[in-house]
C-alpha cells in the first residue's frame, strides 16, 4: 500500500474488497500519450476470485479486469518518474487483431529435399548435431543455441511461399521463404512447440540458408537470382 501511496498520493483507493479475492499480478497492455506528460496506460489485472461465476479468462476462480490508467511522467537528472493522477476507469478488454492471410499456402513433403535439409540444419542449431554451417548460403551467419538442453529435434509441417520448393531443388540461386514447425525433446522427455521462418537459396543441388527470422512474419516473397543475406 505504501508503494502504491507514493506513486497515486492524491487518489482514492479500493475499499472493501471481497474477502477471499486476491490480486495475482499487473501488466501493462497499452499507453497513449494523451497531451504533453500526460498519458492513459491500460492496465490488465489479474485476480484470484471465490466469487462463484465471475467473468473472467475462462479459469475457475480467476478474473481479469482492465484499468485505463492516467499518469504523468516526467524525466529529472535522466531517471523517469511517475505519477497517477486520477482514479483508473474499468474499460473493456483488448479484442481480436485481424491477422493477414499466410504467405506460406504449399506444404511441402515431409521426405523432400527441402524438409530434409531443415531437419539436419535443426539437430545442428538446437542440438549441436555437426557444425551449422555447412548448411548456410555464402555471406549467412547462424550462430547455435548453446545451452538449450535439448536432446533431439522433429521437423513437422513445412510451408512455403511459392511452389518452386515442391519438388527437386531448382536452379542455383532460386529463393524461398518457408515456415517450418519444430519440436525439441529435453533431457527429460518435455516437447517444446517451435515455430521458425527461413530463407532458403538453391545452390549445386540442395537447398542452403540464407537468412532466420524467429516472431515475426516474413515479409518477402520469394525470387529468383542471388542476393545478400537478410
Amino acid at each position: 500500500m505504501r508503494a502504491v501511496r507514493a506513486l497515486a498520493p492524491d487518489v482514492a483507493l479500493p475499499e472493501g474488497l471481497t474477502r477471499g479475492e486476491d490480486l495475482l499480478r499487473t501488466v501493462a497492455v497499452r499507453s497513449a500519450q494523451v497531451e504533453g506528460d500526460a498519458w492513459s496506460v491500460v492496465v490488465a489485472a489479474h485476480f484470484r476470485s471465490a466469487a462463484p461465476g465471475a467473468e473472467g479468462d475462462g479459469d475457475s476462480g480467476s478474473d481479469v479486469r482492465y484499468f485505463a490508467v492516467p499518469v504523468t511522467s516526467s524525466a529529472v537528472e535522466g531517471a523517469g518518474r511517475f505519477t497517477v493522477t486520477g482514479v483508473p476507469a474499468q474499460v473493456a478488454g483488448p479484442g481480436k487483431a485481424k491477422v493477414a492471410a499466410s504467405p506460406f499456402g504449399t506444404l511441402l513433403p515431409g521426405q523432400g529435399a527441402l524438409a530434409v535439409s531443415l531437419g539436419e540444419l535443426f539437430d545442428a542449431y538446437l542440438v549441436g548435431v555437426g557444425e551449422v554451417g555447412r548448411y548456410l548460403a555464402p555471406g549467412a551467419d547462424l550462430s547455435p543455441v548453446r545451452g538449450s538442453g535439448y536432446r533431439s529435434v522433429a521437423v513437422g509441417e513445412v510451408r512455403a511461399d511459392s511452389e518452386v520448393a515442391d519438388g527437386a531443388v531448382p536452379a542455383d540461386g532460386t529463393e524461398v521463404r518457408v515456415r517450418a514447425e519444430v519440436t525439441a525433446v529435453d533431457g527429460g522427455g518435455g516437447q517444446w512447440p517451435l515455430e521458425y521462418e527461413l530463407s532458403m537459396r538453391s545452390r549445386s543441388g540442395r537447398w542452403e540458408v540464407s537468412g532466420l527470422r524467429a516472431g515475426a512474419a516474413a515479409p518477402a516473397r520469394s525470387a529468383v537470382a542471388g542476393g545478400a543475406a537478410k
